[in-house]
């Protein structure tokens, strides 16, 4: 099965034929990435230390439990 899908970057402004951007889209985009980069800042998530899947993801649950205070108290 083939999905087609659409990129949401912005093109440069020098590109001749443009293209529209869902700019609503394209800012989700960029909320998930800034997450998962905040995530990788962690060494334990962003080198996989755990054995187990479940261990990792508990990691992950407890680092976001993190970043989602910090947020909170800021």
């Amino acid at each position: 099965m083939r999905v087609h899908v659409l990129a949401q970057i912005p093109m440069r402004k020098s590109r001749r034929m443009r293209i529209g951007v869902d700019h609503f889209l394209y800012s989700l985009r960029n909320l998930v990435e800034r997450c998962f980069n905040k995530l990788m800042n962690a060494r334990r998530v962003a080198t996989r230390y755990d054995k187990t899947a479940d261990s990792f993801l508990g990691f992950v649950a407890i680092t976001s439990i993190r970043l989602w205070l910090r947020h909170l108290s800021t």
